[in-house]
């Protein structure tokens, strides 16, 4: 194909992805009251431990917050919804300049990626409560939580995307391995680091006083780095012994 012919292609895929992401927010619209109400839930635990008295709530500082919210909302489970289609649109367009080599390495990163983002999205989602709270600990006798909405949206939105992002970094040291980039021992001697950088960001994530919930959450990141480190120790292996072979073969 030619480049005017690749940018055509290019425009179809992104004009179809950018009809199902529309298509998916409009969806999405029906959706953001239980959302609101699932996200706000430790806001109203807070509420509820301090009394009746307390003000504790979510708060909307100008005219358009409220509809600010409610179209963020919509359009990350726009995205969530339509990504069906715009990955499938991102794969077609791809695929035709991918050897059968990399179509299969690709495919294997995309089937480990995806469950693994999710588990860390619902670990994030189960901690998320528990730093609402601890954080609302701090505030003083007599003081008021008033939580700003667009601020409150982003606070969750980013933590579970962090936490479901650090759940892929494995992938990306096997792909950086494959890419002849890092070795498996060099990762594996890496695991010092690792295990202080889990314990730092699972210290973070999760309440001081539920160690349970933290060495859980640093032990699954470890196990993942480890695994990581064991994948690239056997493609090194598998690479080193084709290696060889090519060596050894005659001339």
């Amino acid at each position: 194909m030619s480049l005017v012919e690749h940018l055509r292609e290019f425009r179809k895929r992104l004009v179809i992805s950018a009809i199902a992401l529309v298509l998916g927010m409009v969806a999405a619209i029906f959706l953001t009251d239980a959302v609101i109400w699932a996200i706000t839930e430790p806001i109203r635990a807070v509420g509820a431990e301090r009394g009746e008295d307390a003000l504790v709530s979510l708060m909307f500082q100008t005219v358009t917050s409220a509809f600010d919210l409610r179209m963020r909302i919509a359009f990350a489970l726009g995205i969530l919804i339509s990504a069906p289609v715009w990955l499938w649109q991102l794969w077609a367009f791809l695929m035709p300049g991918l050897t059968r080599k990399e179509i299969h390495y690709t495919i294997g990163f995309v089937a480990a990626a995806i469950p693994l983002f999710a588990g860390g999205v619902y670990v994030g989602w189960l901690i998320m409560p528990h730093i609402v709270e601890l954080m609302a600990s701090f505030t003083p006798e007599g003081g008021s939580n008033m939580f700003t909405a667009n601020y409150y949206y982003d606070f969750v939105f980013k933590l579970l995307l962090v936490v479901g992002v650090s759940f892929v970094l494995p992938v990306f040291l096997v792909a950086l391995n494959l890419a002849g980039i890092v070795s498996g021992r060099a990762i594996l001697k890496g695991w010092r680091t690792a295990i202080i950088v889990a314990a730092l960001f699972s210290g973070l994530a999760t309440p001081a006083a539920d160690i349970v919930s933290m060495m859980l959450l640093a032990g699954i990141l470890v196990v993942l780095y480890l695994a990581a480190a064991g994948v690239s120790m056997l493609f090194d292996r598998r690479r080193s012994k084709r290696e060889a072979r090519l060596l050894e073969a005659p001339i």
